[in-house]
């Protein structure tokens, strides 16, 4: 029997409703989903550690049963491999994130020709909804509670304490 191993990765800072989305729709498509967190990504200074992170995704995807969480550095196509993985899952909200997760996509490819890359669209409530977007309205006061899991809610209160609208 085949089975069809997957990784979503990223930052997931933080873990958004949107990217459980995608987690909870892309555990059905596929037998494993990985989903894998980036260490040293470029996107600035993390608001939560990467022990943090996994915590927290580990805590929204533990009723999913072919569901894990790992950590990476390095190529993307490296850690799919030393995962067995044979897919890559990618959410697209709009098309600059297409025009990226193409270019992506297509270097994976060259440098692993059989690892495919998934797109999918997250559920039209959260077609908006970034981490970095989540951590700006947060710490500027705003309420994003609907857009977060309860659990990620907690711990952006605890790690911005003295946000705008105290």
């Amino acid at each position: 029997m085949h089975t069809v191993k997957a990784i979503y990765p990223g930052t997931f800072d933080p873990l958004t409703n949107g990217h459980l989305d995608l987690i909870a729709r892309g555990a059905k498509i596929v037998d494993e989903l990985v989903v894998a967190i980036l260490r040293n990504s470029e996107k600035g200074a993390p608001l939560f550690t990467v022990p943090e992170r996994e915590e927290m995704i580990r805590e929204a995807t533990q009723g999913f049963g072919n569901v894990s969480v790992i950590t990476f550095n390095g190529l993307l196509v490296d850690c799919a491999r030393q995962q067995g993985a044979k897919a890559v899952l990618r959410g697209i909200r709009a098309i600059s994130d297409y025009e990226y997760e193409f270019q992506m996509a297509m270097m994976n490819r060259k440098l692993d020709p059989e690892l495919e890359t998934l797109f999918m669209m997250p559920a039209e409530k959260y077609t908006y909804v970034s981490s970095r977007l989540i951590k700006g309205v947060f710490q500027l006061g705003g309420d994003v509670s609907a857009l977060v899991p309860p659990l990620v809610m907690e711990r952006l209160k605890a790690k911005v304490p003295n946000r705008s609208d105290s």
